[in-house]
């Protein structure tokens, strides 16, 4: 298949979102992706109906995950292995979903907003380029490798997905997000005022408070309170105390 294709169906594959919908939830934007193949290989007119059809169904997995599933989904396409295409999304969908979720939105996300917040109360109009900086290349790298690897492979595209190891990888990262969320503490109660007092809480006493905070938030975790649940309840209380 030409290079320019593929660039046309990865580069399809980023607007998958623009046109989710309730009765195919992704599959419309799958089908846009999937097109070119589709107008090289979809035979005569009635045959290119009912591959039309049988990639407008419902379709739903992490959006970074799409282009991995697109590659090997393309290469089946283009073998004319097109009934295998229908039963390896259905297989590919909810693993892939499940392992985005959980690395991207719920571990890679947060690790990067924090030390968004970190760089922002450290006084630096870098924040937002950290946040950029930390979460977006590793989602696109993702991305191309994974459609790439899945269009090589076909079939066996997952072995991608299954040697990034992303869910063990999310236990790690959960960890370090909480290192920097103890730091984001103790820099934040350096600066919290006392009732009455224009001064900031000094040295000592803010580092302690910062020290309870942290050692609270550990012993929440071993007792089962997600990590997510610790950072947004943290930040309210941050503000709170800033009030």
């Amino acid at each position: 298949m030409k290079k320019s294709i593929l660039l046309s169906l990865w580069a399809r594959s980023l607007s998958i979102q623009a046109s989710f919908n309730f009765r195919t939830l992704q599959g419309l934007g799958f089908l846009y992706a999937l097109l070119p193949v589709l107008d090289l290989y979809g035979g005569a007119s009635i045959q290119r109906g009912e591959k039309l059809r049988r990639h407008l169904k419902p379709f739903n997995t992490h959006p970074f995950m799409v282009p991995s599933v697109l590659g090997s989904i393309a290469r089946l396409e283009e073998e004319g292995d097109s009934l295998s295409t229908a039963e390896l999304k259905n297989i590919l969908m909810g693993p892939y979903a499940g392992i985005g979720d959980v690395f991207f939105w719920g571990t890679l996300r947060v690790l990067a907003s924090v030390l968004a917040v970190l760089t922002a109360l450290m006084g630096s109009l870098a924040a937002p380029l950290a946040l950029l900086l930390l979460h977006n290349p590793f989602q696109l790298w993702v991305r191309i490798k994974g459609f790439l690897t899945g269009y090589g492979w076909g079939k066996q595209g997952i072995v991608f997905v299954s040697d990034l190891a992303l869910p063990a990888a999310a236990g790690r990262i959960r960890w370090l997000s909480l290192t920097l969320l103890g730091i984001v503490a103790a820099v934040a109660a350096e600066g919290v005022a006392l009732p009455g007092d224009g001064d900031a809480l000094p040295g000592l006493p803010g580092f302690g408070a910062a020290l309870i905070l942290a050692l609270g938030g550990y012993f929440a975790i071993r007792k089962g309170l997600s990590q997510v649940t610790l950072l947004y309840g943290t930040a309210l209380l941050c503000m709170v105390i800033a009030i």
